[in-house]
């Protein structure tokens, strides 16, 4: 085992006691012997679970435990409470303050070994499902369907979409075997990922070998259309350096538009956050009807990106359910605020 265990323990005899069975079964102990050295050794060492004696000169160990809770960056550390107050208003104290469990002494170190162990269980699972809904929703549509909040659903005025296709992927993958085609697609959108990491944009969904991403939702930004926009040019510039590296030769369609949304959450076994309205629909048919290598973008994204970038007029394209459409292509940001991707030669 790698978990540090805290003891925060003022009596000499019972941290000899405790560090010495904690050590025994592989965990890392530390040790405070004051609920203010506690609070100092937390913010440093970032225990998985922390032994909490109540009766301590200063800070006891309820004060100790409330401030532990207070703070965003400890409070999902497990505190147990290992003392000799047992008195019911005590223990009800304890589990009232975030304890998450208490035992008393004189103890059993087979039983309080059982305990830190059940309770280090429970916190790793509870991080891999954090972790996992993390990797599916926003981290604040997450937090409000944890506090219980149900219908998540949001109007926003004035955001940027981005539609991403992998040209002819269809052909390409009746020849290759399952295990290359998928790590393939895993490599080039864990890549997108990324870049969609460093530029603040949020990644809705892939579907087959198409990549959606959108930019203002869930946190609003006023610079929406300029991150996705860079975003983009980074993407194709990236492909052309995995082809480059891998010796593919896949080609990209992008398109983007920019105007309202509506989002929210849908499923309930299996939560997916989601898209919906003409903007998204509009982005969508600029990466169908757009050229490879390109990025192709509506009247409204050219306006919004007129005054950084360079944009080159395609003309009309016929577009589904729209009729025909003035469209431009992408080139690069303007040469006197280049920075990012470099202007694409078409």
């Amino acid at each position: 085992m790698d978990s540090r265990i805290l003891v925060v323990e003022n009596t000499p005899a019972n941290i000899q006691v405790l560090s010495t069975a904690l050590k025994e079964k592989g965990y890392q102990v530390s040790v405070a012997t004051s609920g203010r050295q506690a609070l100092e050794l937390v913010s440093r060492l970032r225990p998985d679970l922390i032994l909490l004696d109540v009766m301590m000169p200063e800070m006891d160990g309820f004060e100790t435990c409330c401030r532990l809770k207070a703070s965003g960056v400890t409070n999902d550390i497990p505190v147990i409470f290992l003392t000799a107050r047992t008195e019911t208003a005590d223990i009800v104290k304890g589990f009232e303050l975030g304890a998450v469990d208490y035992v008393a002494k004189p103890f059993s170190a087979h039983e309080l070994l059982a305990r830190v162990n059940t309770h280090l269980t429970i916190a790793r699972l509870h991080r891999e499902n954090e972790r996992l809904l993390l990797s599916i929703l926003p981290a604040s549509i997450a937090a409000r369907l944890k506090s219980g909040e149900a219908g998540i659903a949001d109007h926003f005025p004035d955001v940027s979409v981005l539609f991403a296709d992998i040209v002819d992927f269809t052909l390409l993958s009746r020849g290759m075997p399952p295990q290359p085609l998928v790590s393939l697609l895993d490599d080039l959108f864990t890549e997108f990922d990324r870049l969609a990491h460093e530029h603040q944009v949020e990644k809705i969904k892939t579907i087959g070998d198409c990549y959606m991403a959108v930019c203002g939702v869930p946190e609003e930004r006023p610079d929406h259309a300029s991150a996705l926009a860079d975003m983009a040019l980074e993407m194709i510039e990236h492909l052309m350096e995995f082809n480059g590296a891998r010796g593919t030769t896949l080609r990209l369609r992008i398109g983007l538009n920019t105007g309202p949304v509506v989002a929210g959450v849908i499923g309930r076994s299996k939560f997916i956050y989601d898209l919906w309205g003409d903007t998204v629909n509009t982005a969508s048919r600029m990466e169908a009807t757009g050229l490879p290598d390109r990025v192709q973008v509506t009247g409204a994204m050219q306006q919004a990106l007129a005054a950084q970038f360079d944009l080159e007029e395609r003309g009309e394209v016929e577009v589904k359910g729209k009729g025909r459409l003035r469209t431009w292509l992408l080139l690069g940001r303007k040469p006197a605020l280049s920075g990012s991707p470099q202007a694409l030669t078409p």
